[in-house]
């Protein structure tokens, strides 16, 4: 398997105002913590360390 990098989401707006809404009312804290865990269930249903180690280097090169 290989990284998925065009846009693959049934309905993109819509999970970005479920994911907004996911945090509303969260600390800081509680929202790093959500994300956190977000990731992790998501690297989990993915399974594949190298489609994982796709989107850790393209993530980092997009946050720099």
């Amino acid at each position: 398997m290989e990284l998925e990098t065009n846009l693959n989401l049934e309905s993109p707006d819509d999970f970005y105002e479920a994911l907004i809404e996911a945090h509303l009312d969260l600390s800081t804290e509680q929202s790093h913590a959500m994300n956190a865990r977000l990731v992790l269930l998501l690297a989990n249903h993915i399974g594949s360390m190298k489609v994982l180690q796709e989107a850790l280097v393209g993530a980092r090169k997009a946050a720099r």
